[in-house]
């Protein structure tokens, strides 16, 4: 263990004869790991504020209540991890595999995902304001009610997630994407660009929610498929 640039490093050895929580604990720097396993530990109520992760395991492990704001988490594993009601304010998620996480309730406002794996991924309830996601996978995630108003969607795939009441207005898909057998009842698309994006498998009753919405002629001939017409 040792103090450098702001952090308190914590290496694979400090983590033998102490938990992450009594070394954290100890001190009143952040704490940077690289190449950590707290796979599996409860780690529920931590404070782990502005601190630094890179090539860590969190798989599976409990982080309910945690305090993760401003913290950064570059290429790390967490798949099943537990985050209901952490604080992850201005938190910084890149190329981690984070599939069929619990955030239910937790804080993510201005938190940024980029490049990451959200394959089932549980966002009810959360606390969203200014969420980012830029080349996710979001397929089967639920985000029922999050707020994707004029944002520039970058290669993020909803297909088959929750997006029930979740607002697209003015929104702009990038370089692809999906919305491919996504659940939208009662979401809004009034004036989002949707012509990079996927729209296979839309039900005819979805129809009317992309009122106002820009598409292509090939959706648009997709879309009437659906009806039984043929478009030539």
């Amino acid at each position: 263990m040792q103090a450098q640039d702001g952090y308190f490093d914590i290496t694979p050895e400090d983590l033998q004869d102490r938990s992450l929580a009594e070394l954290v604990a100890s001190q009143t720097l952040p704490v940077r790991g690289v190449g950590l396993d707290l796979s599996g530990q409860d780690l529920s109520r931590i404070n782990l504020a502005g601190a630094h992760f890179e090539r860590c395991s969190f798989s599976g492990s409990n982080l309910t209540a945690a305090n993760l704001s401003n913290s950064q988490w570059l290429s790390c594993r967490a798949g099943q991890a537990i985050l209901r009601s952490a604080v992850l304010t201005d938190a910084r998620f890149e190329r981690c595999d984070l599939n069929n996480t619990l955030w239910q309730r937790s804080k993510v406002a201005h938190v940024q995902f980029e490049g990451c794996k959200l394959t089932g991924a549980n966002f009810a309830d959360v606390s969203a304001l200014g969420l980012v996601f830029s080349d996710c996978l979001l397929n089967s995630a639920m985000l029922s009610g999050i707020s994707f108003y004029k944002a520039q969607l970058y290669k993020i795939d909803f297909s088959e997630a929750d997006l029930t009441y979740c607002d697209f207005r003015k929104a702009v898909f990038v370089e692809g994407g999906s919305l491919s057998l996504a659940r939208v009842n009662n979401a809004r698309f009034d004036d989002a660009d949707l012509r990079e994006a996927s729209l296979q498998g839309l039900r005819l009753v979805d129809a009317k929610l992309f009122k106002g919405a820009i598409i292509s002629r090939s959706q648009a001939g997709m879309l009437l498929a659906g009806l039984g017409l043929t478009v030539l």
